[in-house]
């Protein structure tokens, strides 16, 4: 059921350029689509989207293809921090909500924008929305994502910043024709500071993770309670008493080597 909104609601949604986790290819952002996905269902006809950077990039248009008629693109170069660039547009015509994902899935990826610019801007920030269930009187009710499942219910007024996370409802399949079709439309706005920090990165692929060692998977309390509680039994293994330090640290070496632990 859709939610009950004001009329006239204007909602900015912020969209960067995703990564692929297995193939690493550019595609449109889990959390940021989302986001669009969210203002489409408050306000279709008061969203707009806002991308700093490359207004060549083809990806943009996966975000045009969820049914918008164009993309605002800030000109930006790959070096330079978005923050300022997008603080200065916000503040000129300031919308009741800004929608972003929770971080970026390449660059800096820290999660951090959302609190850059509400702190910019003077705006609250909401993070983690799972939904914006009302909006009315000025203020919004959102649901926001918890561990395990749960759900806070929250009570902000507008405007604010709402970082949208995995559990709100997925992104609409991107269409082929509304995508070539909606405008990429390029603004320059002058503001391009380079971020001295970010222009000596150099990227590389993640190492894989270290085997974990053996812990017993618990499905529900009380699994979990009764494997805490449960006598321990020994599988292998072999206890060390008389022998010196150096053979019994050569023992727990050996361990963590066949664990995966160290290589």
């Amino acid at each position: 059921m859709p939610p009950s909104v004001a009329a006239g609601l204007r909602i900015t949604a912020l969209v960067s350029v995703g990564k692929h986790p297995s193939s690493g290819r550019a595609r449109r952002a889990d959390q940021d689509a989302r986001a669009v996905e969210m203002g489409l269902e408050l306000s279709p006809q008061g969203l707009e989207v806002v991308h700093a950077g490359d207004a060549q990039e083809a990806i943009l248009r996966d975000y045009a293809g969820m049914g918008l008629n164009s993309v605002k693109v800030i000109q930006q170069p790959v070096e330079a921090d978005v923050v300022p660039a997008l603080s200065e547009y916000l503040s000129a015509d300031l919308p009741d909500i800004v929608l972003t994902g929770v971080r970026s899935e390449s660059g800096e990826s820290s999660g951090m924008m959302a609190y850059l610019l509400g702190e910019k801007l003077g705006l609250p920030v909401v993070t983690r929305v799972a939904e914006i269930c009302s909006i009315s009187g000025g203020r919004a009710e959102v649901l926001q994502a918890l561990p395990r499942g749960q759900r806070r219910a929250l009570r902000v007024a507008l405007p604010f910043i709402a970082s949208v996370d995995t559990a709100a409802t997925p992104a609409r399949q991107s269409a082929y024709g509304p995508a070539m079709r909606a405008q990429l439309e390029a603004e320059n706005r002058g503001i391009e500071i380079v971020d001295a920090v970010r222009v000596n990165w150099t990227e590389s692929p993640a190492r894989k993770r270290p085997k974990r060692l053996k812990v017993v998977k618990a499905k529900s309390a009380a699994d979990r309670f009764r494997a805490a509680t449960a006598k321990a039994t020994g599988e292998g293994g072999s206890v060390m008493r008389n022998e010196t330090a150096a053979e019994k640290a050569q023992a727990i070496f050996n361990l963590l080597v066949e664990e995966g632990v160290l290589r």
